[in-house]
């Protein structure tokens, strides 16, 4: 039998065992995950879509595939070069291509090592924040595609506005929340060059300079591809901070930081050690910063800005931020040769003044007593003494206290920019005997401003004169007078005498007679075109007479004088204000065959693609038969060439061998002077004076139009002649198309001679060196 043991076996235990305590921890974690996950996600879904208008608003898929960032909208002459920019933040954007490798580099090993490997957050960063906090070190973990995204989106200004946003710690939360998700939208609608371009155009570098291309120029007058590795380490340097690692304000902590770049971009292998050596060498800068005060034509784009913005508000366009291309008519090399020649002009009138006013006050009455209580008077008409007095409530002790206050100031000197102790009395005294001085050169045969010079300097006289500014013109009126006596019929033959005109007494205003400049009436005979020549007040008078001072008037109506004109007898001589801009576009008729052609400065805008916005033609009407216009040429010619003509000058002493139109201008007790040049294909108009009509030379030895400002004109053309590139149409001016009905051959009056002076002899090239101002 078999043997069975004693021993009992144990029954097996059938309940299942009770979970332990990590079986319920682990458990518990992941609902807590899982509800963390699915609470992030709903986060992420809320803020997206703005749930309750809690989170504030996020860009459309509209706006993510077209970010916008305001661009610089340019200005540009006529051949091609940069005039300036319109802009609130100044930039210019760049293509990735000319981008150079060392930037890139250097910015990748900056701001973000792993741009290539993450999709718009860097988890790994982000991640490592916890530690850095600890440890009390700072360290930021956005990427670049989340600067570019906060940059483009303006998430921090724009977007701010849910019930929830504010300036605490969720209202940052949101916003980078904002950051996080759109910079993993632009990871998946644009390429890694496409941000890296992006961030690049958009980013700040101070000193009013956006994006690389304007930084590039701002701090190395450089473009972007020409910048070398230490240039291109310097600039990636001051986007962390920009006013604190400025290489023009704070030049050593740029440096540093310069360096530190270098070291960093060693590190992760993309310069080697030799260039780590060069971190010893200092910041080479060529800085300057673009304002609207720098570059040519800065009066020019001020008044070409107004009729933009009227433009770009019809248009729906933003002047300052939606990168427009502005072509202008004006000529970058006449621009030059005009600021060059108003200048040096103006600076040695300058020093004549000083010397002719020398310890005496310039501002004098019709009698040339001192007006009393000038400047006091002056100042209250100042900005700044309207904001003192309503900073101070009206109260003039307080107000006249901060008007004497000295402080140190840059002021404007034909030497250069100087500082000096001033207070602003000191300060309106000083440049209320400054000169100032306007220029004009337009195409008369398409209406095309070539050259405009508003005054002596645009960041210290911001006052335009060329339109801006209105002044009597003086006797360059007269040719409107002559211009509505050969349409009426008269010949440049026709003779007079010169005898006194008298307007007899009318409707409260007393008789009137016009004197000569000389004061005096020779009773010689002499033709229309020797008195236009002379400027002869008294057979000017006459023809008004003759005509009336009505139909003067409306002959300056119709050759584009816009201004308001009085018809009164001395309105031949120049008596209502009007602009040399408004003069140009008369005198320009004569040319253009009688046809007025308004002045234009732009001709064509393009968006920021070099799609055509607007082309611009100028407004043109036939006032005058060619006939008469050509005659008009004839008697401006007559100024120049006639023995006593008043522009003789540009021949004997400028010694120009063309054919010349011109007439001078004074006002009384020589306040204003003007000058008007004509070629085949150029206007010229000028006034030279004080800011003030109460300032001004005493006599006409300095004062008068052919002392004053006929020179600038001489000096100008002088430029323009001798620069080959132009092609300036030389003459002689063409014939009308037709026979002419009038007579213009005046030898018989001139006793079978004509008293003319001999002009078409050519000028050596020593000649015109040696021609300076003392010859005039």
């Amino acid at each position: 039998m078999p043997e069975y043991s004693t021993t009992r076996r144990a029954k097996p235990d059938l309940k299942p065992r009770r979970p332990g305590r990590f079986t319920a921890f682990t458990r518990t974690m992941w609902l807590l995950f899982g509800a963390g996950v699915l609470g992030l996600g709903l986060y992420v879904l809320a803020v997206s879509a703005n749930f309750l208008n809690l989170f504030g608003r996020m860009p459309n898929l509209k706006t993510l595939e077209n970010p916008k960032s305001e661009l610089a909208s340019e200005v540009y002459s006529a051949d091609g070069e940069l005039l300036g920019k319109y802009f609130r933040e100044n930039r210019t954007p760049v293509e990735y291509k000319d981008l150079p490798q060392n930037l890139v580099d250097a910015l990748i090993a900056t701001e973000d090592v792993r741009f290539e490997q993450h999709s718009g957050i860097d988890f790994q960063s982000l991640f490592a924040i916890p530690y850095y906090l600890l440890s009390g070190r700072n360290r930021g973990s956005s990427t670049l595609t989340q600067q570019v995204a906060k940059v483009l989106f303006k998430t921090r200004d724009n977007l701010n506005d849910g019930r929830l946003n504010g300036n605490g710690k969720l209202g940052l939360l949101i916003t980078k929340t904002k950051e996080w998700i759109l910079a993993v939208r632009l990871e998946r609608n644009y390429t890694k060059r496409e941000i890296l371009r992006m961030y690049l155009n958009t980013v700040d570098f101070g000193s009013n300079a956006y994006g690389v291309n304007t930084a590039a120029k701002t701090f190395f007058n450089k473009s972007p591809k020409d910048l070398n590795t230490l240039e291109a380490a310097t600039l990636v340097g001051i986007v962390n901070a920009p006013s604190r690692f400025s290489p023009a304000v704070h030049p050593e902590r740029s440096r540093k930081r310069r360096n530190w770049v270098l070291r960093q971009m060693h590190k992760y292998g993309y310069i080697d050690a030799a260039t780590i050596a060069d971190t010893a060498k200092p910041i080479a800068l060529k800085y300057s910063v673009e304002n609207p005060s720098k570059g040519l034509a800065p009066y020019f784009r001020a008044e070409v800005v107004k009729s933009l913005l009227a433009w770009a508000r019809e248009t729906d366009h933003d002047l300052y931020a939606d990168g427009l291309k502005i072509y202008t008519t004006i000529d970058s090399r006449m621009q030059r040769y005009a600021e060059s020649a108003l200048a040096e002009h103006l600076k040695l009138q300058q020093k004549w003044f000083a010397a002719h006013w020398k310890g005496q006050q310039p501002w004098r009455d019709e009698n040339g007593k001192v007006i009393p209580d000038f400047l006091n008077t002056a100042m209250r008409r100042t900005q700044r003494y309207k904001s003192l007095m309503n900073i101070y409530d009206g109260n003039r002790d307080s107000v006249n206290f901060y008007l004497r206050r000295k402080y140190r100031m840059p002021v404007f000197t034909w030497e250069g920019e100087k500082e000096m102790l001033m207070s602003p009395l000191d300060s309106l005294e000083y440049y209320k005997r400054y000169l100032r001085a306007g220029f004009m050169a337009m195409n008369p045969l398409n209406g095309q401003v070539k050259a405009w010079v508003g005054g002596p300097s645009f960041r210290f006289f911001k006052f335009d004169h060329v339109r801006q500014g209105k002044r009597q013109p003086g006797s360059t009126f007269k040719p409107i007078v002559y211009a509505a006596a050969i349409d009426q019929g008269y010949s440049p033959c026709y003779t007079r005498p010169d005898v006194a005109t008298t307007f007899p007494a009318e409707a409260g205003r007393p008789a009137y007679t016009p004197q000569n400049f000389d004061g005096g009436f020779s009773g010689k005979t002499y033709t229309l075109r020797q008195a236009l020549a002379r400027s002869m007040n008294s057979i000017t008078a006459w023809l008004v007479m003759k005509l009336t001072p009505e139909t003067v008037v409306n002959y300056a109506k119709r050759l584009g004088i816009t201004s308001e004109i009085d018809p009164v007898p001395a309105v031949g001589f120049g008596s209502s204000d009007c602009s040399i801009f408004e003069l140009c576009g008369a005198y320009g008729t004569f040319v253009n065959k009688g046809v007025w052609t308004s002045p234009i400065m732009v001709t064509r805008i393009e968006d920021k693609n070099g799609n055509v916005l607007r082309e611009f033609v100028p407004r043109t009407k036939e006032v005058l038969s060619e006939e008469t216009a050509y005659l008009m040429t004839h008697m401006l010619q007559a100024s120049t060439t006639e023995r006593g003509g008043t522009s003789t000058i540009l021949h004997t002493g400028f010694k120009f061998p063309y054919e010349i139109g011109a007439k001078t201008g004074t006002t009384s007790n020589y306040s204003d002077a003007w000058f008007m040049g004509i070629t085949p294909d150029l206007v010229c108009g000028m006034w030279v004076g004080g800011e003030d009509r109460s300032i001004h030379f005493r006599n006409g030895e300095y004062g008068q139009g052919a002392r004053l400002a006929l020179p600038l004109y001489g000096m100008f053309m002088r430029k323009v002649y001798a620069d080959k590139s132009l092609d300036i149409n030389k003459g002689p001016f063409p014939k009308p198309s037709t026979p002419l009905t009038i007579e213009i051959d005046c030898s018989k009056y001139y006793g079978g001679q004509r008293d003319t002076i001999p002009y078409n002899q050519k000028m050596t090239p020593a000649e015109m060196d040696d021609l300076n101002d003392k010859d005039i």
